[in-house]
């Protein structure tokens, strides 16, 4: 915690004089709302809330679909679980334990992106344990979910608890699209001791007009980045990319990386561009020292 406040104290000093390009702008009315609200009230409990009757739904269709992993439901608060899948490493010696959070309205067996890095990491050594995001409405937009970013909170942390009650402690959280802004809010909140490096995948995807509520603390992280997107990715995302590697260039990590997988899009979907993730991934988190 000591290297953490000599780090947000030089920072305070060096940004006095640097304009950082990620500086955000004011945000413009979306059609009636101000979302202005929303980056005063940014990772506070409001009263909005998930919609929990949709996630027991989608749970219950996906529940017995999944093949590969065993499903897990793990405790939260308020008598309710979380939905998760878990899948064991194909090594005899694990390289550790992966935390996956999908993107915005999809599930923890999502088949593009999230199913095969869930499976293609159990390949490569890993175990993976991938996490039910909080959902709502199939037509909410970025702006709708920033008010529920701290609901993705409290599942972050049973996962990382799930490794650690199994002797687990090499803990990487991989997320893509909305489910990287919810771990840069639990960033933001918390810090990222509690995990040994960090991935985002397609990192600032928003809706049309819709604006980043808050920069993202990589300025801040201490443990190493992986920032990956498509060639073909978001325009958002692509576009935000030189502001994120600036950012990471702040934290002083020298194993920090942004990486672009060439003919890919948001979702990975063309042929062959999801096991180049994997791959990349894999390949990254293993030089890690």
């Amino acid at each position: 915690m000591l290297s953490r406040l000599i780090l947000i104290m030089g920072l305070l000093f060096s940004q006095a004089s640097l304009a950082l390009p990620f500086d955000l702008p004011e945000l413009q009315k979306f059609g009636d709302f101000d979302p202005s609200s929303l980056r005063r009230f940014f990772n506070e409990f409001t009263g909005a809330e998930p919609d929990f009757d949709r996630e027991d739904r989608m749970v219950g269709e996906i529940e017995e679909s999944v093949m590969d992993g065993d499903v897990e439901f793990l405790p939260l608060s308020k008598d309710r679980e979380v939905f998760s899948i878990f899948m064991e490493a194909d090594a005899d010696t694990p390289k550790g334990g992966v935390i996956l959070l999908h993107s915005r309205g999809y599930h923890a067996n999502w088949s593009s992106t999230i199913k095969p890095l869930r499976v293609g990491l159990a390949e490569k050594g890993w175990h993976t344990l991938s996490v039910q995001m909080p959902v709502l409405d199939k037509n909410a937009t970025y702006y709708d979910y920033v008010p529920i970013f701290p609901y993705a909170h409290e599942r972050i942390e049973v996962a990382i608890d799930f490794y650690k009650q199994r002797g687990i402690d090499n803990i990487v959280l991989v997320s893509h699209g909305c489910g990287a802004h919810m771990s840069m809010s639990y960033f933001d909140k918390y810090g990222d001791d509690k995990i040994n490096a960090y991935v985002g995948i397609g990192m600032g995807a928003t809706d049309y007009k819709q604006k980043v509520i808050k920069r993202f603390p990589l300025d801040i992280m201490l443990k190493p980045v992986l920032d990956i997107y498509g060639e073909k990715d978001f325009p958002g995302v692509i576009r935000l990319s030189e502001a994120r590697k600036a950012l990471m260039d702040i934290s002083g990590n020298k194993q920090d990386a942004q990486k672009v997988i060439k003919g890919a899009d948001h979702y990975y979907k063309e042929n062959g561009s999801s096991q180049v993730l994997v791959k990349t991934i894999d390949t990254w988190l293993s030089g890690l020292k």
